[in-house]
């Protein structure tokens, strides 16, 4: 252990020493898939906080690619996920302390030569997943056929973070990837993914309002592939949980086994209007058709798709 992952250890558990025993658990256990390590400078003994007054019992960490300057990185402003997060050391670290309570994923810039031989030994160290995907190449590139073959050969679920003219490009071509590796789960996130639940979505607009028309390209991804799976979480997620409740309860209903809960919130405390995570975790509550579909989202679809237990 080098002196940065001493000090990582050591501040995580300090921060959970301090916490109630009460608060550590949950009524019912829920799973949050989307979460960060030092997210826009945030430090771990809050991010410990903020997940146990959700009351989240799993976390799964995203870690970032390497920093590097090159277009898919934006010239390295894209760097970190875009928010400072930390790398696959960090996450690997934290799951190995408390692996009842956190899981990574490994993660690196799609298009670096060497991507995969960087994500190998990190999903052989018992990573469940890949990504956060969050770089500038195409959705359906060479890149990301290389990391569909890797998930394949360690049977583990892709996370992309879809975003019209930044990350992961042309969203309606991804249904080739879909198609070529039928045995590789992906995960759609993010404002572009967000955004085509609505059949009438101008691909420009990251974060739309009103009513939704139903059979946009996200919901057909749902409903046409058994691989294809939605992540709630972030700004765009919430965003699209209430813009139209109405059409929510429906969509909630129709893709009850594919939806599931993250938060991928950087606030500090876990609750309050200013908790982006606590505001998905209410929404999903209030607009669940039931409470069965309620746990599927929360827990019970993640548990399945980890292979958790």
């Amino acid at each position: 252990m080098n002196r940065r992952e001493f000090f990582h250890t050591t501040a995580v558990g300090a921060a959970m020493l301090a916490m109630p025993a009460a608060a550590a658990e949950a009524a019912e256990p829920i799973i949050d898939i989307h979460q960060h390590l030092h997210y826009s400078g945030r430090s771990d003994g809050q991010f410990v906080a903020h997940q146990l007054a959700l009351g989240v019992t799993t976390t799964i960490l995203l870690p970032a690619g390497r920093p590097v300057k090159r277009p898919s990185t934006h010239d390295g402003s894209s760097n970190g996920l875009a928010a400072e997060i930390s790398g696959n050391e960090a996450a690997l670290a934290l799951a190995r302390r408390e692996p009842e309570r956190y899981r990574c994923f490994a993660n690196e810039v799609a298009d670096l030569p060497d991507a995969l031989a960087v994500i190998r030994p990190f999903l052989e160290a018992g990573a469940i997943g890949i990504g956060e995907q969050k770089f500038g190449v195409q959705a359906d590139s060479p890149h990301i056929e290389a990391i569909a073959g890797l998930a394949r050969e360690f049977r583990v679920p892709v996370l992309l973070h879809f975003q019209h003219g930044m990350y992961n490009l042309g969203i309606d071509r991804f249904h080739k990837v879909l198609e070529k590796f039928p045995d590789v789960n992906f995960i759609g996130h993010a404002q572009t993914w967000w955004g085509n639940i609505d059949k009438n979505h101008r691909q420009e607009v990251m974060y739309p309002a009103g009513r939704v028309t139903p059979g946009g390209i996200t919901d057909r991804l749902l409903a046409g592939h058994p691989n294809m799976f939605g992540d709630t979480s972030a700004g765009s997620g919430l965003n699209a949980l209430i813009r139209d409740e109405e059409h929510t309860r429906g969509f909630l209903e129709r893709h009850q086994d594919k939806l599931l809960f993250g938060s991928d919130c950087n606030d500090t405390i876990g609750r309050g209007p200013g908790c982006q995570g606590a505001q998905i975790l209410a929404a999903i509550r209030r607009l669940s058709p039931s409470k069965e579909i309620e746990r599927k989202i929360l827990f019970e679809n993640s548990r399945r798709l980890f292979r958790l237990g």
